[in-house]
């Protein structure tokens, strides 16, 4: 087995890089611990001191009633204790939500609104995410594109849609008229979560007030969501992509009203190529409404 002193910096820093990206986040022994073995004695342990136990329970004639004092302490959950030397990330709730939305109407910028996002410290998925993720671009063509979350390319580009799933939307652009430079592009969620999993329904909640804050200062024209996570969020419906796509539909964020319309996710279109022919479809569309005059 390889040890850590058999290795070079540049080995450790790789292997520490791949571990982040596969969502490992602690390191608890220093010792390897066979699990397996220790759950097996603790069953064994247990069926041992099941039959113990009910015999015991079966000589007690009666039990007395608790106090009230004791009853009220029965009810009461206990509360977890965090383990010494390690440190539980901040839990998300309405305060958090509130800090949020303000931290968020504060800004009067883009610039304001990104450094408002990078110090906020309530939501648990920036102790784990190595990059901020926020609008980036001029906006000049009136279009806005939305994805769910950053992933690992993006977590570690700094960069929204970075990777194959990038350049698969910088060829999507392309074959309407757009790059990348002239449209805004950003994420419902400013920071990656560990192991990609969905964000949780408080999390969404928290960051929730970042992006309508983004969409109500760019005042796109149109804007594009990718992916299903995007739609649903947007949309407040819970069917699939391939029922959300396709169809205008009007997002409203801090009094700013848009024209919106979902497609496939780039990272979809790359695991499932032969639904490109869905989201050309709703390209076209998009690009028809881009070129229509606003009071049309």
């Amino acid at each position: 087995m390889i040890q850590a002193h058999d290795m070079t910096p540049a080995e450790l820093a790789a292997l520490l890089a791949f571990h982040s990206e596969a969502g490992v986040e602690w390191l608890m022994e220093d010792d390897p611990v066979d699990r397996i073995a220790a759950f097996a004695a603790e069953k064994a342990a247990r069926q041992v001191a099941r039959p113990a136990a009910e015999t015991s329970s079966a000589q007690v004639p009666a039990r007395v009633a608790p106090s009230r004092s004791a009853a009220s302490s029965e009810r009461q959950p206990a509360r977890a204790q965090p383990s010494q030397g390690s440190a539980l990330p901040a839990i998300p709730d309405e305060n958090a939500v509130a800090e949020a939305r303000f931290a968020a109407e504060s800004a009067r910028s883009l610039a304001e609104l990104q450094t408002a996002i990078e110090g906020f410290t309530s939501c648990n998925l920036k102790t784990s995410a190595r990059s901020t993720i926020t609008a980036q671009g001029d906006g000049s063509s009136g279009i806005m594109v939305i994805g769910p979350m950053p992933n690992a390319d993006d977590d570690r580009e700094g960069l929204a849609f970075s990777g194959r799933a990038g350049l698969l939307l910088d060829r999507m652009l392309s074959a309407i008229g757009q790059t990348r430079e002239n449209v805004v592009i950003s994420t419902v969620i400013p920071w990656r979560p560990p192991g990609d999993r969905m964000p949780s329904t408080p999390e969404t909640a928290i960051c929730r007030p970042f992006i309508e804050r983004q969409i109500a200062l760019v005042e796109p024209r149109l804007v594009l969501v990718l992916g299903n996570f995007a739609a649903r969020f947007f949309f407040g419906e819970t069917g699939t992509i391939h029922a959300l796509r396709g169809k205008w539909r009007e997002l409203g964020a801090g009094g700013h009203a848009v024209q919106a319309m979902a497609t496939l996710h780039p990272q979809e279109l790359l695991a499932a190529p032969a639904s490109k022919a869905l989201a050309w479809m709703d390209l076209l569309a998009f690009s028809e409404r881009l070129q229509t005059p606003p009071n049309d």
